[in-house]
């Protein structure tokens, strides 16, 4: 659906005190958050919309620039600036981001961009308690949720999952492709942070350079303490969020 600039825009104050931008942002905030503009949805491109509202197209920008740095739309190459999904909030817990994706209907779909079989290095063999040297699988995946990517996954796998092919790493999620194998997931040990993005991450999330991204290592164990798999992530901090239930002790 793309955003119909007659029904949300025609009584803009075009001579009252607020700027133009902001009265275009708000009015584009307002129909998204109605549901009128449902994720997926793609606004007109700047040079017909500045047309369409007899505006510039610097003030056409401004505005879709507000909403883009809210997380509420994204710059897609080849497609245009289409309307994202609110931020998912996930649960600190030993979950799969694939099946979480799902149980809240936000439609998970993945590219995997590496998928090798590697030796491992000192660093990696000490984290999943194998030889240095070790035949290991090492892949990157791109998770996407509602077609937008919000998520950059680099894992290294036991040994036991090297056979684990890029197709069926498409269509399942890594944890329940494990499962399938008789993995039994007991315990993690996990580390959630931040930093600036890397200019592959920026590229690959559509964000400027050095912008913040959320991040998360991961070292899964079976309920025997052998280690199964070992992941660093990045995640949109204006797309992704983790959240933790604290109790008094």
């Amino acid at each position: 659906m793309t955003v119909t600039t007659r029904e949300l825009f025609m009584d803009l104050d075009r001579a009252g005190p607020v700027p133009l931008y902001f009265q275009v942002a708000g009015r584009l905030r307002a129909a998204i958050e109605r549901g009128e503009l449902a994720p997926g949805s793609r606004i007109e491109n700047e040079v017909k919309l500045a047309e369409d509202l007899g505006m510039s197209r610097p003030t056409v920008r401004r505005a879709i620039q507000e909403l883009v740095d809210q997380g509420l739309l994204v710059r897609r190459r080849g497609v245009g600036t289409q309307v994202v999904m609110g931020r998912f909030a996930r649960n600190v817990e030993l979950s799969s981001l694939h099946d979480d994706l799902a149980k809240a209907n936000r439609a998970p779909s993945t590219g995997v961009l590496l998928h090798e079989a590697v030796a491992a290095s000192a660093e990696i063999a000490e984290q999943l308690g194998v030889g240095e040297g070790a035949s290991i699988l090492h892949l990157r995946r791109l998770r996407y949720a509602d077609g937008v990517p919000f998520a950059l996954l680099e894992n290294f796998l036991a040994p036991e999952f090297a056979d684990l092919g890029p197709e069926q790493l498409e269509r399942f999620g890594l944890y329940q492709l494990m499962r399938g194998r008789g993995a039994s997931m007991r315990v993690a040990k996990q580390t959630i942070g931040a930093r600036a993005a890397t200019a592959e991450e920026a590229k690959t999330f559509g964000v400027p350079a050095g912008s913040p991204v959320l991040t998360m290592t991961r070292t899964l164990y079976d309920d025997s303490g052998r280690a199964l798999e070992h992941g660093i992530h990045s995640y949109r901090p204006d797309l992704y969020s983790f959240e933790v239930t604290l109790v008094e002790k």
